[in-house]
C-alpha cells in the first residue's frame, strides 16, 4: 500500500477512535508507518489530510448504504437490511462521532463532508419511503422527510445508548423497534 493511502487510512481510523484533537501528526505517522516528510510532502498538514479522510469515509459510508438501498424488494425491506447490516456498534458510527467534535463542527471544511453525507442519507431514505408511497406499500399521509429523518436520527441514538451502556444491546432494540413501527406503517 502507497504512502499516501496509509496516511489516509490511518486518519480514518484515529479520527473514528480519537477524533480530531486526539490525532496528532505524529499519531497518524506512526500508525501509517510513514515520516513526517512523508505526510507534509502529499498533505500540507493535518487539517488537510483529516479533510481528505472525512471525504474518504463518508463515500465509503455512501457505498455500504446504497448497497442495501439498492437491492431488489420493497421499502420496507431495504431500509431494513440498511437499519441491519453489521455494523461496529461500540465504536459508533464514523460520521456520527465526528459530529461531537468540536474542532470538526466550528471547521465549516471539516464539517461538509460530514453534513453532506447526513443529508445523502436522509435524501435516500426519503426517496425509498416515497417509492414505497407510490407502490401501495405506505400510507399516503406519511411523511417521508420527517421518517427518513426520524430513522438517521433512531439510528444514530442507538450508537450513543449503546456506547453509554457498553453494550450493543440499546442499539439492537432501537433498530429492532424501528423495524417493527416501519412494518406497522405498511398498508
Amino acid at each position: 500500500m502507497e504512502t499516501v493511502e496509509r496516511l489516509i487510512r490511518s486518519t480514518q481510523e484515529l479520527l473514528w477512535e480519537r477524533g480530531y484533537v486526539g490525532t496528532s501528526p505524529k499519531a497518524i505517522q506512526v500508525a501509517a508507518d510513514a515520516g513526517q516528510g512523508s505526510m507534509y510532502h502529499h498533505f500540507s498538514g493535518k487539517a488537510e489530510l483529516a479533510k481528505t479522510a472525512i471525504e474518504r469515509s463518508a463515500a465509503e459510508l455512501r457505498a455500504t448504504a446504497e448497497e442495501q438501498f439498492a437491492t431488489d424488494g420493497t421499502a420496507t425491506e431495504r431500509i431494513t437490511q440498511y437499519l441491519q447490516r453489521d455494523r461496529e456498534v461500540l465504536k459508533g458510527c464514523r460520521m456520527g462521532r465526528l459530529t461531537s467534535d468540536p474542532d470538526v463542527m466550528t471547521d465549516p471544511v471539516l464539517r461538509a463532508p460530514v453534513d453532506q453525507t447526513f443529508r445523502w442519507i436522509r435524501t435516500r431514505l426519503a426517496e425509498i419511503i416515497a417509492e414505497g408511497k407510490q407502490n401501495g406499500e405506505y400510507a399516503e399521509s406519511l411523511d417521508a422527510q420527517e421518517t427518513a429523518a426520524t430513522i438517521a436520527a433512531v439510528l444514530q441514538g442507538g450508537y450513543v445508548l449503546a456506547r453509554a451502556a457498553n453494550s450493543d444491546e440499546p442499539f439492537e432494540l432501537a433498530i429492532q423497534g424501528l423495524v417493527k413501527l416501519l412494518a406497522g406503517v405498511t398498508r
